[in-house]
């Protein structure tokens, strides 16, 4: 058994990889990737957070959270929205009536640290689907919050042909 401890901080900013059950591409399907966005959406009034940014690829997700103030509890919500998404998709069911639709632990990057750190993170969510070679640029990839940040002006549209150098060997598969 892992002795792995997870870092809670008040209102933290936290960089998130969650990953399907035995890499199954569930997410390569739309109605699951909307299924998906509709457990955020259920979930997000009940444990409020903010999304930041976020990129969906077909066996997993990156994200990057924004916690309210004095709130610590990202387990909860990640807990919440897998088990609402898994009660929305049709799946064969376990001796004990559960789904195996998702890795059962996540792995976190607990409190942004600055504004460096925050960059980079937004980097790696957001060239994710030319790593895996589903995109030959980051504004092809639709299931991404890329576009939102060009729009901002925070990224040219141009950008993510390439590796950029400051996520070089970054690796949260």
């Amino acid at each position: 058994m892992s002795d792995y401890r997870r870092l809670y901080l008040p209102g933290g900013t936290y960089f998130f990889t969650v990953v399907t059950h035995g890499r199954q591409p569930l997410f390569a399907d739309d109605q699951n990737i909307e299924k998906l966005r509709s457990a955020f959406r259920y979930v997000n009034p009940r444990r409020p957070f903010e999304m930041i940014a976020a990129v969906v690829l077909p066996d997993h997700l990156h994200c990057l959270w924004q916690l309210p103030v004095a709130d610590t509890d990202f387990s909860t919500r990640w807990q919440m929205i897998k088990t609402d998404f898994s009660r929305h998709v049709p799946a064969r069911l376990n001796k004990d009536g559960s789904k195996n639709l998702w890795q059962p632990r996540y792995w976190e990057h607990c409190s942004i640290r600055d504004d460096e750190d925050f960059g980079r993170h937004l980097d790696y969510i957001h060239y994710n689907p030319v790593k895996h070679g589903l995109a030959s640029a980051s504004l092809e990839w639709k299931f991404s919050s890329f576009r939102r940040f060009v729009r901002t002006g925070w990224y040219d549209a141009a950008w993510g042909g390439s590796e950029p150098e400051n996520i070089r060997g970054m690796e949260f598969e």
